[in-house]
């Protein structure tokens, strides 16, 4: 299990991202304008800068929905490998056997 800081921590990025999405990408599109003026442009990136860090999308970190294990991810399940293995091996994942040949 993953400290509880650090998922609290991803939880509050995913919000802010929420939160600034539209902003963002706004201020985005009139920074790559070219038929702004480049003072316009310049002081989108400046209030581009101002938002918080945090609400930038990249800064989110894929995290198992189960465990909070921040490595080993499958993105489709949103699991890790070990919290996808264990409930593949219960049958709980419909669909999913363990191989054998």
């Amino acid at each position: 299990m993953a400290k509880t800081s650090s998922i609290e921590r991803n939880k509050k990025r995913v919000r802010l991202a929420k939160k600034f999405a539209a902003k963002r990408a706004a201020l985005k599109a009139a920074a790559r304008d070219k038929n702004l003026s480049p003072e316009e442009r310049f002081n989108a990136r400046i209030k581009l800068a101002k938002l918080p860090r945090n609400s930038a999308p990249i800064r989110q970190r894929l995290r198992c929905s189960l465990t909070g294990r921040s490595r080993g991810n499958y993105r489709k399940f949103k699991l890790s490998r070990l919290a996808l293995r264990e409930l593949a091996s219960k049958g709980q994942i419909p669909g999913m056997i363990k191989a054998s040949w």
